[in-house]
């Protein structure tokens, strides 16, 4: 099975995860993908982050029922700070039978050359790259780094989707609560309900 692995801290998970998500899984060679929840680097503690638990449970109501999307805690379980190169690694072990590949944004790819194993993920796994709408900060950046991206996005294992891509971000949507605005429509309405349950992101 060819498992498609969308990294994020969904702090909280929105629309935009999960059209980027669903694209990925209807439109690309990939059966599954399973968005994998970032866990909370314990040695910077960031007041607007979410408990792991809280952000796991919302990314599962929001994909419980669409079989091709799957929560997944894996990286709770291994050494922090986390490591993609690690976590591909204790995948392939723990599911031998699957292929795992990387589903990123264009601005990650920009900066893959300075992860940890950087090669050894590029050449054997492939890497699902959608378009971001920038920052104008990350406009400036992109002209220093087109170079490099196009670089790797030439690479036999890089696929360069046109997936729809909505400039909505889970900091927009916790400052727009903390504001008092109605973000009904950037959540799944059970994501909405849960956050709006626990009085999340109003402070």
């Amino acid at each position: 099975m060819k498992i498609g692995l969308y990294f994020g801290t969904y702090n909280p998970i929105h629309v935009g995860h999960l059209i980027i998500a669903n694209y990925m899984a209807d439109f690309t060679e990939l059966d599954q993908v399973w968005l994998v929840v970032t866990p909370q680097n314990p040695l910077k503690k960031k007041n607007t982050l979410l408990e792991d638990y809280h952000r796991l449970a919302m990314v599962e109501i929001a994909v419980e029922d669409n079989t091709k999307l799957t929560a997944s805690n894996i990286e709770f379980k291994l050494p922090q700070p986390s490591y993609t190169s690690n976590t591909l690694a204790y995948l392939k072990e723990k599911h031998p039978k699957h292929e795992f590949s990387l589903i990123m944004g264009e601005d990650n790819l920009r900066t893959l050359h300075k992860w940890k194993n950087f090669d050894q993920i590029l050449n054997n796994h492939m890497i699902y790259v959608y378009p971001r709408a920038l920052t104008e900060q990350e406009r400036t950046e992109v002209i220093e780094q087109t170079e490099t991206e196009n670089t790797l996005a030439q690479h036999k294992n890089v696929i360069v989707c046109d997936a729809p891509v909505m400039k909505v971000s889970a900091s927009f949507i916790r400052k727009a609560i903390k504001d008092k605005k109605d973000v009904r429509y950037l959540l799944t309405e059970p994501v909405f309900k849960y956050v709006t349950d626990m009085n999340f992101y109003k402070k």
